[in-house]
């Protein structure tokens, strides 16, 4: 099964941190994403540049809105992600928790949808 591992962070918090610490968290993302790609988890993964650079769009009344930004202000914004192939959720949460950002925020896991399988139904 499928799993997509959505790495949050602080990017006020995660900036101060990656001054010091940088070089050693990307070693060790470089790292984890070696491994995993060795394993064979590995489907897909990238850092995202930070939410200042997002647009958020949405179609009200037939027309098209845009906002510069993030769709909400949060403490946490979305830095990131994995897409594994993990055999149930206890493996995808042995993966997940290797991955550097759990440790400077949060890494959320959620399975993904096989729309193949549901065509069958």
């Amino acid at each position: 099964m499928r799993y997509v591992c959505l790495i949050y962070e602080n990017h006020a918090e995660t900036a101060k941190i990656m001054e010091t610490e940088g070089d050693k968290i990307m070693a060790e993302y470089f790292t984890f994403t070696s491994d995993i790609k060795n394993s064979g988890h590995y489907k897909a993964g990238e850092a995202l540049h930070p939410t200042a650079t997002a647009t958020t769009l949405r179609i009200r009344g037939g027309k098209l809105q845009t906002t510069d930004g993030p769709f909400a202000e949060t403490k946490e914004q979305l830095g990131g992600f994995y897409l594994i192939d993990a055999k149930d959720l206890n493996e995808a949460i042995q993966i997940a928790s290797r991955i550097p950002g759990c440790r400077l925020g949060s890494v959320e896991i959620r399975p993904v949808v096989d729309f193949s399988q549901q065509a069958h139904k």
